[in-house]
């Protein structure tokens, strides 16, 4: 279904019991919530699950300008207003989770807690060079460079069609969606992307949240931030970006999990 927000629409399902606890499912950069669907499928028997394509992104309409995280999370939010959802589970992968970690600072009253699955934030200081250099290239050549990221951003477990599934999907999202997006995570002026600006926004969520990483040592750096009692960090090795993908029934189990006692 369609639902008019505000300066923008989001396509999104809502699946499961209206009075059951609600898991509001956030995708990727260049990505849509059909990466969701089997999770979603697991899960609605015990759970309202509410997935949405962002702006910009899958069926969602594409602004022209504006396709920012933040402005993601205040969709989001507008979008569980009018659903009259009790506060959400919020999980998120990759762009998602930065979402998701908005959304929590940015409308506390809507999330409960936040699962983050390989989060786009935390990029240290002297990635900065080459966010820049992909930016650029975003810019240029848009959706084709972005899907050069996508090749290259798997596990050696990765199910059969998964990759050529992202590539397809990354290459048919809008290009100026792609550099306005990248910019929004990393570079804008309210981009929180980067390592300084991620522990300073992490330290205004106030819920309990859940963060999995691929990477041991990005694992051990959001360890350093955590400050509500109940949060966590986990370490997934050998794994690629869409650890939720490549592992669906691990995540199913890790969202109930989280649920049933965040």
């Amino acid at each position: 279904m369609i639902l008019l927000l505000r300066a923008t629409r989001l396509f999104h399902t809502d699946q499961g019991p209206r009075d059951a606890p609600v898991l509001l499912l956030v995708h990727g950069w260049g990505s849509d919530g059909r990466e969701w669907s089997a999770h979603a499928e697991a899960l609605a028997g015990r759970f309202r699950v509410i997935v949405p394509d962002m702006r910009g992104h899958g069926r969602s309409p594409v602004p022209a300008t504006g396709n920012t995280p933040l402005a993601m999370a205040h969709d989001l939010a507008a979008l569980l207003g009018e659903l009259h959802t009790a506060p959400v589970v919020a999980v998120g992968h990759s762009m998602g989770g930065q979402v998701a970690n908005l959304l929590a600072v940015h409308h506390p009253t809507a999330t409960r807690s936040v699962i983050a699955l390989d989060p786009a934030h935390g990029a240290p200081e002297a990635d900065l060079s080459d966010i820049r250099t992909n930016m650029a290239a975003y810019r240029d050549r848009g959706a084709q460079a972005a899907a050069e990221f996508v090749e290259g951003a798997f596990g050696p477990r990765t199910p059969p069609g998964l990759r050529t599934a992202h590539v397809r999907t990354m290459l048919g999202t809008p290009g100026h969606v792609i550099a306005q997006t990248y910019a929004g995570m990393y570079l804008d002026e309210a981009a929180v992307g980067l390592r300084p600006r991620a522990e300073e926004y992490l330290r205004l969520r106030s819920c309990p949240a859940l963060t999995v990483w691929t990477a041991k040592t990005f694992a051990d750096w959001e360890r350093t931030t955590v400050h509500v009692p109940e949060s966590g960090v986990e370490h997934w090795p050998e794994t690629g970006h869409y650890l939720h993908e490549e592992h669906p029934d691990r995540t199913v189990r890790l969202i109930e999990s989280w649920a049933a006692s965040a």
